[in-house]
């Protein structure tokens, strides 16, 4: 067996809870398959709600030593998870392309931002200590400290599996937190079992990482509700997000949330067309369309707009679909068979209201064709729903502020883009998008360290990245010191 391919057949049967991995309580496995080949590529543990209390109990037991290791030694061992995470980079793509469908492309890029993401939680830290003098009091001080939230639950997807893993688990850890991660069942390897392979053999104590594996639909309600945690990360869709919200809050723990998108691409007359397009097709088709901040639709200024759809069509017709395990391939399966029903079902749905099927429409098995819709408009269903996959409407505009006010025309605020040559309107339009993250002359698929990841409206609550994933896991506690006697007469 080669190296390469020795990870991804490794035996993934077991939980990893308190430090030791183990067998769930329900004895069943859940089947993992490969979406290019159908082939299973594991079986991993059908986790049950005692498992889930099994591992918040251990979380939470650990958690006060952890913290009081202090921040050198937690960095580390955070610090060990990293570099043995770079030693199994090959090892890693592998399990990404082979677990769920990304092409090598996509899984290299994964891989990295998933160290960078470790790099990164090497260096973040609460604000440090500020003392201020009483307002009301003379000789009296208000110390403000930041204290780990303790544990943190996360609730990570399938399509960028290991980072949205990543981005919560290394920050939580490094900052003093302990973490219980449910990997979506479609992922459950590079979601989790595989940073719980790492934890484990760094050595990181007992109880401080711990993975438990199953369906949504029988333990998602255990991990977001539970009593113990108090941040729950979750990435999905919005109508499940609203869920966990609300189990979150039951448990009066904070819902940090990235949730679903629909993110416009304005392109307005003063472009470069054929780099624009270029630029839409990006952000429509990277991994087979199965981004949160991917190009859901392509909003396109009358004097361009034919032009603009020629284009993105050649982009699309000119990507090499098929088992991304193989070179030269670029474009993947989707997910599953639910994936791909609802893209037939979006597609025809927008055909029968009018939009013309410029390429694609069609699939095999789970490879569905890059597909380009023209005449599309804000309401057909390939519009304004999120699709989840590689469907590019195209809707025709006659002004900027038209474009701008489809582009707002929806519940969602997550992402989108600008493509206009005068930087001084592009940066007036993008203040006028209503999302968390808008890019200029660019596609909307970015995420990097050193700026906040999250979105406005229906699209979440909180932000990743860098400084701004410490509000997520640190809390504030104010602590007052009176430092001479003062009278004490009771309110009348």
């Amino acid at each position: 067996m080669s190296k390469q391919s020795s990870e991804a057949d490794a035996e993934w049967s077991r939980l990893y809870i308190d430090g030791e991995w183990t067998g769930p309580s329900s004895g069943e496995t859940i089947p993992v398959e490969n979406p290019a080949t159908r082939e299973t590529v594991a079986e991993v543990p059908a986790a049950t709600e005692d498992d889930v209390d099994a591992a918040y109990e251990a979380a939470d037991a650990a958690q006060p030593e952890w913290e009081a290791l202090g921040r050198e030694k937690r960095n580390e061992l955070v610090g060990a998870m990293l570099e043995e995470f770079e030693s199994r980079f090959a090892e890693v793509v592998d399990l990404l392309v082979r677990e769920g469908g990304s092409t090598q492309g996509k899984a290299g890029q994964e891989a990295t931002i998933g160290m960078v993401d470790f790099q990164t939680a090497l260096e973040v830290a609460p604000p440090e200590e500020e003392v201020r003098d009483s307002q009301f009091f003379e000789d009296k001080k208000h110390h403000i400290v930041y204290e780990p939230v303790g544990v943190v639950g996360v609730i990570s997807p399938w399509n960028y599996p290991l980072h949205l893993t990543t981005r919560a688990l290394a920050p939580a850890l490094a900052l003093g937190n302990t973490v219980v991660v449910k990997p979506a069942s479609d992922t459950p390897v590079t979601g989790g079992l595989l940073m719980a392979k790492i934890a484990d053999e760094v050595g990181l104590p007992d109880g401080v990482v711990n993975v438990v594996t199953g369906k949504g639909s029988e333990i998602g309600d255990r991990m977001a509700g539970h009593p113990i945690p108090r941040t729950v990360s979750f990435t999905g869709s919005t109508a499940v997000g609203k869920r966990v919200a609300s189990q979150a809050g039951n448990g009066i723990a904070l819902p940090a949330l990235e949730l679903g998108g629909n993110g416009p691409n304005v392109v307005t007359a003063d472009v470069d067309v054929e780099q624009a397009a270029k630029v839409g097709a990006v952000g429509s088709f990277t991994h087979q369309g199965q981004v949160c901040i991917s190009i859901n639709r392509h909003i396109v200024h009358e004097d361009v707009y034919d032009e603009y759809v020629e284009h993105l069509v050649e982009h699309a017709e000119s990507l090499t679909v098929g088992n991304p395990a193989e070179d030269g391939v670029n474009f993947g399966p989707v997910i599953n068979e639910t994936q791909r029903d609802d893209l037939v079902e979006y597609v025809e749905e927008t055909v029968e209201a009018g939009a013309t099927l410029e390429t694609g429409g069609d699939h095999d098995g789970l490879f569905f064709e890059p597909t380009v819709l023209s005449d599309a408009t804000n309401d057909m269903a390939a519009a304004c729903n999120e699709h989840f996959g590689p469907v590019a409407p195209v809707i025709e505009v006659s002004s900027t502020e038209e474009a701008i006010e489809l582009a707002n025309d929806t519940e969602y605020g997550l992402a989108g883009a600008v493509q206009c040559r005068d930087l001084d309107r592009a940066r007036e339009l993008a203040n006028q998008v209503e999302a968390g993250m808008v890019h200029i002359n660019d596609h909307s698929i970015q995420d990097e360290p050193n700026a906040p990841f999250g979105g406005m409206k229906e699209s979440g609550l909180g932000r990743y990245n860098g400084e701004w994933v410490v509000d997520e896991m640190v809390e504030p506690k104010w602590i007052s010191v009176q430092h001479e006697d003062r009278d004490y007469d009771l309110l009348e």
